[in-house]
């Protein structure tokens, strides 16, 4: 075989043994992280996320609000 096309082989299989460990600690630093030390029961820290406003002005979607009416053709 040609040994410029068995070094591009051997790059290409060493790129994804690397991937496949760099996959490989993510996922395993990710379930660490899940667990939390305490068989996954995460504890809260308290911390409560804000509204955040539906438009521009600030202002919330009201939900009683119906649907506008329907449009006729002129």
């Amino acid at each position: 075989m040609n040994p410029e096309i068995l070094r591009q082989i051997a790059s290409q299989q060493v790129r994804d043994q690397r991937a496949r460990a760099t996959r490989d600690r993510v996922a395993r630093t990710m379930a660490k992280a899940l667990r939390g030390g305490n068989l996954g029961v995460a504890e809260s820290d308290g911390f409560v996320i804000p509204a955040i406003p539906d438009y521009v002005d600030g202002t919330f979607a009201n939900a009683e609000v119906g649907l506008p009416a329907a449009r006729t053709a002129a």
